[in-house]
């Protein structure tokens, strides 16, 4: 490694991304097609719930109301960390350690329970079409290999492949909308699944618990912050794009589906054949050609998200690393590509280890390793947020004379930790939607508890980082470039 490796501060390569490759890295990372033919499907199946698709609106609600101030902040802090440096800023530096292991289990966990999905779904196709018999976890580790080379490239190579894989995987789930809404049943599109009255009944809350998880990806744009070419203006624009396309994306289609199914009947035909619902309806009013094309479409975005997950966890590392608040050699990136090498190969080695431990253990890939690491990250990325807007109102209540209106500043960030707050509630205390109906009771509280006890052991180490290595504590969330005298202490700040 050390040939192919620069010394800590050398940092990311800069100036290589623009607006469209975050908005291509964040809305890979929600990955549409994955949440067409797997989220949404589910969602009708579990919540029978017919108005689900107006649930994405106001999730893409909220979701622009957190924006509002984290696209603020991106402008005066920039680390490949994110919600990490924001909380440490905002919040003081233990409380940005504790959100570092928190992000750190939370963008693990769905990266690695994707790798469930692709093993199942491609093993599948595989079988189907070719005939080639193989282990789910055969095809997961050949994923793994990809992935893993591809995160050792230079970014904007990563965000040209993101690309293309996007707007395929985009025009697969447009053919399906447009064949659904094409052939409503009954021959007469109906309005209902987007009907205040239905989606506010039973099923309310596992339909807010699985649609939270189909946008977990939007606020990574961040990440990337350091080696954008406007670091001002860019993180802001994506992440605004990212949220506005998936919000009303997901709605048109999960609509879509009430409008060829019937909205009495969504649920009982998700239930029955779930992406079935989708490719079978392609299959008979698109062609069996073109149906085949959106199934690898299907898992080519599964790989997409896998990519963008690994990405981003990367970059937590290396910021991470950087700052001595993990191990120092994480912050090692490639002289040639100015990728974080240590970083990748570290998310690389962890997510074989998960997978394989899942494998000697008899794990389903869906219904454990998939859906149950899903949750997982979709309680610890809706916690991130949270504690995000709290941020944004810590660090400019102590940085005044930036620019940014009162709405900006205190108003948005404080109306979003209030929303935040009460989907974060509802995701918890409906956390067994997310589970098979066979599942062990304990995992309804066990698996969101992974949060927690990261949020703990992130907090304990921060204090130990404190007392034992002051000066490393100190550089806490600064990031490559910002100088000591330039940043008021949150700590002190706070206390003030």
């Amino acid at each position: 490694m050390s040939s192919d490796t620069s010394p800590r501060g050398a940092g990311l390569r800069r100036g290589r991304l623009g607006t469209a490759h975050l908005v291509f890295f964040t809305v890979a990372a929600s990955a549409p097609l994955t949440v067409l033919g797997g989220g949404v499907t589910t969602m009708y199946a579990v919540s029978g719930n017919t108005g689900a698709a107006l649930s994405y609106l106001l999730l893409a609600v909220v979701l622009g109301v957190f924006a509002v101030g984290y696209a603020a902040m991106s402008r005066h802090v920039s680390n490949a960390g994110a919600f990490y440096s924001y909380i440490a800023n905002g919040l003081g530096r233990a409380g940005g350690v504790s959100a570092s292991f928190v992000a750190l289990s939370a963008y693990n966990a769905i990266q690695i329970g994707l790798y469930g999905l692709f093993g199942a779904i491609f093993g599948d196709f595989m079988a189907t079409k070719f005939n080639v018999e193989l282990a789910w976890w055969g095809w997961a580790l050949l994923a793994w290999v990809v992935v893993g080379l591809l995160g050792l490239l230079q970014v904007d190579l990563n965000a040209t492949v993101l690309a293309v894989l996007l707007v395929l995987e985009c025009a697969a789930v447009v053919i399906f909308d447009a064949v659904a809404i094409g052939n409503p049943a009954g021959g007469q599109i109906s309005f209902a699944g987007l009907a205040p009255e239905n989606l506010f009944t039973a099923g309310f809350g596992a339909v807010l618990a699985l649609g939270i998880a189909s946008f977990t990806g939007f606020e990574s744009g961040a990440i990337y912050s350091e080696e954008v070419r406007d670091p001002r203006r860019t993180v802001a624009r994506a992440t605004y794009i990212a949220v506005a396309f998936t919000g009303l994306f997901y709605a048109l289609s999960a609509w879509a589906l009430t409008v060829l199914t019937g909205p009495e009947n969504a649920p009982a035909a998700a239930a029955e054949a779930g992406p079935g619902v989708v490719f079978g309806a392609i299959a008979e009013y698109a062609g069996v050609l073109i149906a085949d094309l959106a199934n690898v479409l299907f898992i080519t975005s599964v790989l997409a998200a896998l990519l963008s997950f690994h990405n981003g966890v990367a970059r937590y590392a290396f910021a991470l690393g950087r700052e001595r608040v993990l191990p120092e050699f994480l912050s090692r990136t490639g002289a040639r590509t100015g990728a974080p090498v240590a970083g990748s190969l570290t998310q690389s080695a962890l997510a074989i280890v998960v997978v394989l431990a899942f494998v000697a253990t008899g794990g389903d890939p869906v219904l454990d390793l998939f859906t149950w690491l899903s949750g997982v990250s979709a309680v610890g990325v809706v916690l991130l947020m949270t504690l995000t807007s709290g941020a944004v109102i810590g660090f400019f209540g102590h940085h005044r004379g930036t620019g940014e209106s009162a709405w900006q500043r205190r108003y948005a960030p404080a109306l979003a930790t209030a929303l935040l707050l009460a989907v974060l509630g509802v995701l918890v205390g409906n956390f067994d939607a997310l589970l098979a109906p066979d599942s062990p009771s304990y995992l309804s509280w066990l698996l969101p508890g992974i949060t927690g006890i990261a949020a703990a052991a992130g907090l304990a180490w921060g204090a130990v980082l404190r007392s034992i290595r002051p000066a490393d504590y100190e550089r806490i969330g600064r990031g490559a470039t910002e100088p000591v005298g330039d940043r008021v202490d949150p700590e002190l700040a706070l206390t003030r």
